[in-house]
């Protein structure tokens, strides 16, 4: 565990959410993993880094081509020939 804690504000403003969506989240058990001490919510930046590569990643696959670059299937050329 690293010694350097968040608090809730570190982490909201770190990934750009409101604190209400962090709070929402915990409730929700869908959020990054924390720890309480005593009352406080903390973050293990370790953790934190973590949580966020294991969320799924958006845009294409190496093995897959763009709409429209294979030509034929359904290109605006073959759809307009007839």
């Amino acid at each position: 565990m690293n010694a350097n804690l968040m608090t809730e504000m570190d982490v909201s403003k770190r990934l750009r959410v409101s604190l209400a969506c962090l709070r929402r989240w915990r409730l929700e058990k869908r959020g990054p993993e924390y720890l309480k001490v005593g009352s406080l919510v903390r973050y293990d930046p370790d953790a934190l880094a973590a949580w966020l590569a294991s969320l799924p990643k958006g845009g294409l696959c190496q093995d897959r081509k763009p709409p429209g670059s294979e030509g034929g299937n359904g290109s605006a050329s073959s759809r307009n020939a007839g």
